[in-house]
């Protein structure tokens, strides 16, 4: 995405969600968005419980700075295309998984767009997970001007039918997911969705919301493991006003952190925007850390690499309640 392109789509954000008028945070007096809901009243959606396999969980070798800082990690990656009309609950995706079997099953994570978004917005997390040991869908939703309630239910759907093919004999999926260390990731209105979606599944392992948008700024019931990143110069979802409220609502016992990205837009999280080295790496490290429970990756989130990490420019602010 060119400079150019990606100030017409801030600007079209900023428009759409009627933040203008708060761009230095989003007071009693700012405009509200205007999302379309889902498409029918439901329940607040529940992962569906399967057996549960035993520990340990550690996938693949030992982690460095260089491999989590890769494009790729160490697993062959593979994918598959769930189409609109086979999707179960939401708008299809792409399903990028490790293409061996000998150390799954593996944990999976579900990863949805922003506001007006598209699933390939965020189609690098991917590859990228996958390579590290997780099967990852990425989603289109049934409407992109879904509101975050809408989208925490379709991460949960997607969860599901994700979990219903590892259990489908002859699917390319078969026998490769845990359907118990599961995570939710997601941008903007979907990063607040995911936050919904963590709330509402207490069993969930680990929550990543990405430069978080949501009405409410509570989140105080929810237990799950959870990263916040937020982009520092963002002005749709200004830090300071989202990201950072969001976090410190979550209880202290919660293992969570808070990662600021120096010098990033709205929209920094985005397939090809910012520095993927550093949003790749704590991405992966807390969902090693959280759902497959591996303390390898304590370090990159807690020790010596994290505390280098911190005397970079990458990082224009961190939070975290270590250790863990």
């Amino acid at each position: 995405m060119t400079i150019p392109e990606r100030e017409a789509r801030v600007a079209l954000l900023l428009a759409a969600l009627g933040t203008l008028s708060a761009c230095g945070g989003g007071g009693p007096g700012s405009a509200t968005p205007a999302p379309t809901a889902a498409p029918t009243p439901t329940p607040a959606p529940t992962l569906t419980p399967v057996p549960a396999p035993g520990p340990p969980y550690d996938r693949g070798p030992a982690p460095s700075v260089t491999a989590l800082e890769a494009d790729l990690g160490p697993f062959a990656v593979a994918t598959l295309t769930v189409g609109p009309s086979t999707a179960v609950g939401y708008g299809g995706g792409t399903i990028s998984y490790p293409a061996e079997t000998s150390e799954g099953p593996f944990g999976a994570a579900a990863v949805v767009p922003g506001y007006t978004g598209v699933q390939r917005s965020m189609q690098w997390f991917g590859p990228r997970l996958a390579s590290n040991g997780f099967v990852v869908i990425v989603i289109d939703t049934l409407s992109p001007t879904h509101n975050a309630e809408a989208r925490a239910a379709q991460l949960v759907a997607a969860l599901n039918q994700v979990i219903a093919f590892s259990a489908t004999a002859g699917h390319p999926l078969f026998g490769r997911v845990d359907g118990n260390r599961l995570a939710v990731i997601g941008h903007s209105y979907g990063g607040g969705g995911a936050l919904l979606a963590g709330t509402n599944n207490p069993s969930l392992k680990a929550v990543v919301p990405l430069a978080p948008y949501y009405e409410s700024t509570s989140f105080s019931r929810l237990t799950v493991p959870t990263l916040v990143v937020g982009c520092q110069r963002d002005v749709v979802a200004p830090v300071s006003a989202r990201a950072i409220p969001m976090y410190s609502s979550i209880p202290a016992p919660v293992s969570k952190a808070y990662l600021e990205l120096a010098g990033g837009d709205h929209l920094c999280v985005e397939t090809g925007n910012g520095n993927k080295a550093v949003q790749g790496k704590y991405a992966t490290a807390w969902l090693k850390r959280f759902v497959d429970e591996d303390v390898r990756y304590s370090p990159y989130l807690c020790g010596a690499p994290h505390e280098a990490d911190l005397r970079g420019s990458a990082i224009s602010a961190y939070r975290e309640t270590c250790p863990y």
